[in-house]
C-alpha cells in the first residue's frame, strides 16, 4: 500500500509541477515581442510587403478622405474606466480598466494600437462629443460616407453603430471590419504568460449554448451570440444586435508566436443606398457574478477547469462567506475548513489505513526477512498479516483519489478569481492573486506563505510516515520541498488554501493517529499482541 500511494502522491506532485513549470508555453514580454514584429516588419518592408498588422487581417484598400482633417484624440472617463478614442480610423487608442488599488490596466496593447478602427489610414471629422457619447463622419473620395457612434455606459457594456451612405449610385461600398488584438492588455505581474492564456471563444446561439474556441481565420458569424478575445482576468466581447448582418468573425496570428487578433466582419449589400451595422461590446474584467449579471453567457468565459459544477459551487460560497467576513483570505479559510468537515469520512478512513499501516510496519519488516526467497509464501503471509489486523492497503489511496476533483476545482476557482485582485487579507498579504513578497533579494522575492506551507507538510508527512525504508523516507520528506517550490509564484490566495488545508490535516492526523494507538490492536515491540488480536 505504502508503494502505491507514494507512486500515487508522487506523480500527482510532478504532474502539478512538470505542467506549470515546463508545458505551458514561456512567452516574450510586451517589449520583446514588440522587438520581434519591428524586425519582422522591417524585413518585410525591405522584401516590398504590406507591414502594417492591420493589413494581415484587413482585407480593404486604405480610402484616403476628401478633407485634409488633422488626427485628434478624445478622452472620455468615468469610475470604472477610462478610454481615448483617435479620428484617425474612428478607433480606440486606449482602454483603461481602473481597478481596486486605483491602478489603471490598459487592454489595448501597444502593438494593437488602435483597435475598433475602420479603414485604419482614414481622418475621420469628430461630429459630436459628450460625456458618454463620440460620433465620427468620414467622405470617401469614392463617393461614400461612413458615420460612426460610440454609445459608452457607465458600467462595462457599451454600444457601437455604423452607419453607410451612398453619395452616388455609382459608389461601391467596401466590407466593414472590426478588429481588437493583438493580444489583449494586463497588468505586469501576468505578462509573462499573457499570451499563452490569451484566446478568441465564441458563445453559440444554437441551444444548448456553449462556449467555444476559435482557431480559425474564417467562421460563420450566425453561429455565435458573441464572440470575444480574454486572458486571465479580462474580457472584451463583441454581441452583434443581428448576427445575420454580419459574415464572419475569426482569429488571425500574425505568426504562432504572437498573441491573436480578434476580428468580426460584415458583407455590405451594394444594391442598397444606406445600411446600419450595430452591436454592444463589452470591455472589462473578468467577475462571474458581474458577468453573469448582464444575462448573456459572459460569464462562461471564466475558466473553472474541468471540474467546472465544483468550481462554480467553491465559488458561491466564497462569494457567500466574503458577504459574512468582508474579507476573502478569511473566507479561503473557513471555506477550506468546511471542505475539510464534510470530506472528514474520507479523511478518516484515509489515516486510519495509513495509521494502520504504520502499526504493522515491524511485523512487515519481519515478514519480508523471513520469506524474502519464498515470493508466493511473502504474499500470503502479507495478505495473512493486513486480514488479522483489519488493515487494507489501498484504504489511504482511494480517499486522497476520490479528493482530487475538488483539489482542481479550488485549484482552478481560486487561481482565476478576478475577485481576489488586490483583495487584501493581514499584514503583509496586500494582494491574494499575487505572491506575497515580504522583499526581495536582488531578483528573487522571498515568499513567506509558501515558506510556511512548506514547514506544515514536513510536519504533516512525519505523522504520517509508515515505511521503515531510508529511501522512500527521504522521497517522502522531499515532496514539501517539491511542493514549496511549485507553490512559489502561485497566488498567494492559493498558497492559503494549501496551507489552510494542510493545518486542518494534521490536527484531524493527530486525533486519529492517537486514538488508534490507544484502542486498536497492534503490536508491542515489534511481536504480535495476542492477547488484543
Amino acid at each position: 500500500m505504502q508503494k502505491n500511494m507514494l507512486q500515487f502522491v508522487l506523480c500527482t506532485t510532478a504532474f502539478l509541477f512538470i505542467w506549470f513549470m515546463f508545458f505551458q508555453p514561456k512567452q516574450n514580454s510586451q517589449q520583446t515581442l514588440v522587438q520581434e514584429q519591428t524586425t519582422t516588419q522591417t524585413k518585410e518592408a525591405d522584401n516590398g510587403k504590406k507591414v502594417n498588422i492591420t493589413d494581415k487581417v484587413s482585407k480593404n484598400n486604405v480610402v484616403l478622405n476628401k478633407e485634409n482633417v488633422p488626427e485628434e484624440e478624445i478622452t472620455i472617463e468615468t469610475e470604472k474606466y477610462k478610454v481615448v478614442f483617435s479620428n484617425k480610423g474612428a478607433a480606440i487608442r486606449h482602454w483603461y480598466i481602473k481597478e481596486r488599488n486605483n491602478s489603471l490596466v490598459d487592454l489595448v496593447l501597444p502593438e494593437a494600437d488602435p483597435v475598433l478602427a475602420n479603414f485604419p489610414g482614414s481622418v475621420y471629422k469628430i461630429v459630436e462629443k459628450t460625456d458618454n457619447k463620440v460620433v465620427f463622419s468620414y467622405t470617401s473620395i469614392e463617393n461614400w460616407k461612413i458615420t460612426k457612434t460610440f454609445d459608452l455606459s457607465k458600467d462595462y457594456l457599451h454600444a457601437v453603430d455604423i452607419k453607410l451612405e451612398k453619395l452616388t449610385q455609382d459608389a461601391k461600398l467596401p466590407e466593414i471590419e472590426f478588429n481588437w488584438g493583438p493580444g489583449l492588455g494586463t497588468d505586469d505581474k501576468e505578462l509573462k504568460e499573457n499570451i499563452s492564456v490569451t484566446r478568441i471563444i465564441g458563445f453559440t446561439l444554437t441551444k444548448p449554448s456553449k462556449l467555444e474556441k476559435i482557431k480559425t481565420e474564417e467562421n460563420l458569424a450566425q453561429l455565435y451570440k458573441w464572440v470575444a478575445i480574454d486572458n486571465r482576468y479580462f474580457l472584451v466581447a463583441l454581441v452583434p444586435d443581428s448576427s445575420l448582418n454580419y459574415s464572419n468573425v475569426g482569429m488571425v496570428k500574425q505568426n504562432k508566436k504572437a498573441a491573436p487578433v480578434l476580428m468580426m466582419s460584415a458583407k455590405v449589400k451594394q444594391e442598397e443606398n444606406v445600411q446600419n451595422f450595430s452591436f454592444k461590446f463589452y470591455v472589462g474584467p473578468k467577475s462571474y457574478s458581474h458577468l453573469k449579471a448582464f444575462n448573456m453567457g459572459f460569464e462562461k468565459s471564466v475558466d473553472f477547469g474541468f471540474f467546472g459544477f465544483l468550481g462554480k459551487l467553491a465559488m458561491s460560497a466564497l462569494f457567500a462567506l466574503y458577504g459574512l467576513t468582508n474579507n476573502y483570505g478569511w473566507a479561503i479559510i473557513i471555506m477550506t475548513v468546511i471542505i475539510q468537515i464534510l470530506v472528514l469520512p474520507l479523511t478518516l478512513k484515509s489515516f486510519r489505513a495509513m495509521a494502520g499501516m504504520k502499526k504493522i510496519q515491524p511485523l512487515m519488516k519481519e515478514i519480508q526477512t523471513k520469506y524474502k526467497n519464498d515470493p508466493r509464501r511473502l504474499q500470503v503471509e502479507m495478505m495473512n498479516l493486513y486480514k488479522t489486523h483489519k488493515v487494507n492497503p489501498f484504504g489511504g489511496c482511494l480517499p486522497m483519489l476520490l479528493q482530487l476533483p475538488i483539489f482542481w476545482a479550488l485549484f482552478q476557482t481560486l487561481r482565476n478569481a478576478y475577485e481576489l485582485r488586490y483583495s487584501p487579507w493581514i499584514l503583509w498579504v496586500k494582494d491574494l492573486s499575487a505572491c506575497d513578497s515580504l522583499f526581495y533579494m536582488g531578483s528573487i522575492p522571498f515568499n513567506l506563505l509558501p515558506l510556511i506551507m512548506g514547514l506544515i507538510m514536513f510536519l504533516q508527512q512525519s505523522l504520517t510516515t509508515a515505511t521503515s525504508d531510508p529511501n522512500q523516507k527521504r522521497i517522502m520528506y522531499i515532496m514539501p520541498i517539491v511542493f514549496t517550490l511549485m507553490f512559489w509564484g502561485f497566488p498567494s490566495g492559493l498558497v492559503l488554501y494549501w496551507l489552510t488545508n494542510s493545518i486542518v490535516s494534521i490536527f484531524v492526523q493527530f486525533f486519529v493517529l492517537r486514538k488508534y494507538e490507544q484502542n486498536s490492536s497492534g503490536v508491542k515491540n515489534g511481536k504480535r499482541d495476542n492477547k488484543r488480536a
